[in-house]
């Protein structure tokens, strides 16, 4: 609203009024914006939950062998994280934006269904929440809504980055010159080589384009479900959801600001993605209401974020990742949230098929992952057997757990970037 408000002050000579044309002017007041809501509805929204006793069914101290307990407190925080970012997303961005209007409405509607999760856990009393069938749903339906729209929309379009030999052997990075809607996507390490699901989808003929749109469609409804489910599954440890995302989220804007800027996108051998500017906006709102959901959800937590938040937050990763053609980069961005998928599938998939075989064997002490760091033998099921049962030798504290499951997402997004200039 406001960059609309100052772009029409600008036409009078507004002093000041042509700095909300600028990119990183937005984004930094976004970022700034972002935690200042952050702090201050943050230590509302906790002291209205805990006036009203709304709390999360308590969980097992035993978990912790260092003994803290975390009785009573207020959980939905991803509440803040939502309002957060969309408020000075509204305030500061160009409403009219398709990637920013895909943004806003994964925000909502993945918010929505966290809400519904931890509602029902709180107000009926129910562990389980929300059904997993539809959870699932849920996330499939905003991945599908996505892909369509970004397929059916004339504003989504790229100029495709094209390489130019010289004859001094150098090459030099140009894009197309007319925009246009594509299928292709950036593969990480390998050099003037974009993947298009049409190529993929060649064996089908002269079909081969719609197929690939439908391959498109796919891949979305995968990334957003997969990334979705990987950060609900990492917010087990206060701060580790918070710290790991912010990360993510700065990487994605910093693709985000290279793909919408046509000498850096040529710099770096990537697409060209028009409009795209308008991403870097919401994800520095998005690495603010991280950062400022840390103040009260660092060890020891003073409010958890839940699904509310934890859904939320994949779904916004995942979305970003796909409008900025860069999702096959994620396994290495979300690495973190990759595995810690990964453990629970293993562990479960593993305990089902000895089961058959009448034996009890888990492959980890405990997942998800993060979980086994911290796991003491007098707590592990004594019925069962465990291959890897003496790792780690010893169990560590839940901030330590966390801030080396930062440090590690930190790697992996310096990773992220420098597979750009591999290529």
């Amino acid at each position: 609203m406001l960059y609309y408000l100052f772009r029409f002050l600008e036409q009078y000579n507004i002093p000041g009024s042509h700095l909300w044309s600028y990119i990183s002017f937005r984004a930094l007041l976004a970022l700034i914006f972002s935690l200042v809501i952050s702090a201050w509805f943050g230590e509302f929204f906790i002291k209205w939950m805990k006036r009203r006793k709304i709390f999360e069914t308590e969980r097992d101290p035993s978990i912790d062998p260092f003994g803290v307990e975390k009785k009573g407190v207020p959980t939905m925080g991803g509440l803040i994280i939502i309002v957060s970012i969309l408020v000075p997303v509204l305030l500061l961005g160009r409403i009219r934006n398709i990637y920013l209007i895909l943004m806003v409405v994964t925000t909502i509607w993945l918010g929505f269904l966290g809400f519904m999760d931890d509602y029902i856990k709180i107000f009926r009393r129910n562990k389980e929440g929300l059904k997993g069938k539809y959870k699932i749903v849920g996330q499939v339906s905003i991945g599908f809504i996505v892909g369509i729209v970004l397929y059916l929309s004339p504003d989504v379009v790229m100029r495709e980055n094209v390489s130019v030999p010289q004859q001094n052997r150098t090459e030099v990075v140009k894009h197309e010159s007319v925009a246009h809607k594509s299928l292709k996507t950036t593969i990480p390490f390998i050099k003037h080589h974009n993947l298009s699901y049409s190529d993929v989808m060649s064996f089908v003929g002269k079909h081969k384009v719609a197929a690939g749109w439908i391959v498109f469609v796919l891949m979305t409804i995968l990334v957003v479900t997969a990334v979705s489910n990987g950060a609900n599954l990492n917010d087990g440890m206060d701060g580790m959801c918070a710290g790991n995302s912010a990360v993510i989220g700065a990487v994605l804007g910093i693709l985000a600001y290279i793909s919408s800027h046509i000498g850096f996108a040529s710099y770096f051998d990537i697409m060209y993605i028009p409009h795209s500017e308008e991403l870097v906006v919401f994800l520095s709102a998005f690495v603010g209401a991280m950062v400022g959901f840390l103040w009260y959800n660092a060890f020891p937590a003073q409010i958890f974020m839940g699904d509310t938040g934890s859904l939320t937050i994949g779904g916004v990763i995942g979305v970003g990742a796909v409008i900025i053609h860069k999702e096959l980069m994620l396994p290495i961005l979300c690495g973190i949230f990759f595995v810690e998928s990964l453990s629970v599938i293993i562990q479960t998939q593993w305990f089902k098929f000895m089961k058959k075989k009448g034996q009890r064997v888990r492959v980890f002490r405990a997942t998800p992952i993060h979980d086994t760091f911290r796991k003491l033998d007098s707590q592990l099921d004594s019925t069962s057997r465990y291959i890897l049962k003496g790792w780690p030798h010893r169990p560590f504290h839940e901030s330590k757990i966390t801030i080396r499951f930062w440090i590690t997402t930190i790697i992996l997004a310096a990773l992220t970037i420098i597979t750009l200039k591999i290529r």
